[in-house]
């Protein structure tokens, strides 16, 4: 029985250090799961035909790549006047994780 409490807390201790490996820009945060969609920014431009997207991934917190700004959300919908600015986290367990930014303007 100490035995199998022993591995309990092994696979326990693991999870939780793992958890914190890929971890994501969001204002709330989950251990297991994390899909969380949240604004960043509005400007005073009016109108928001276009909507585009740019993105950023993490495995393991080892390897990280992408471009998740907001210029190269512009750039990929042809969009020149900002309206809004959102944002989208998504982590799994913290061995995946992805951050997402939507821009809308014209």
């Amino acid at each position: 029985m100490f035995k199998t409490i022993k591995k309990i807390a092994l696979l326990l201790s693991v999870i939780a250090f793992m958890s914190s490996c890929a971890t994501v820009k969001s204002p709330l945060g989950g251990i297991l799961y994390t899909n969380v969609k949240s604004p960043v920014a509005i400007t005073g431009n009016s109108n928001s035909t276009k909507v585009g997207s740019s993105e950023a991934i993490s495995v393991l917190g080892i390897v990280a790549a992408g471009d998740a700004s907001i210029d190269a959300a512009a750039k990929s919908a042809g969009i020149s006047k900002i309206h809004h600015v959102d944002q989208q986290s998504k982590s799994i367990l913290g061995f995946f994780a992805k951050y997402k930014v939507f821009v809308y303007g014209e």
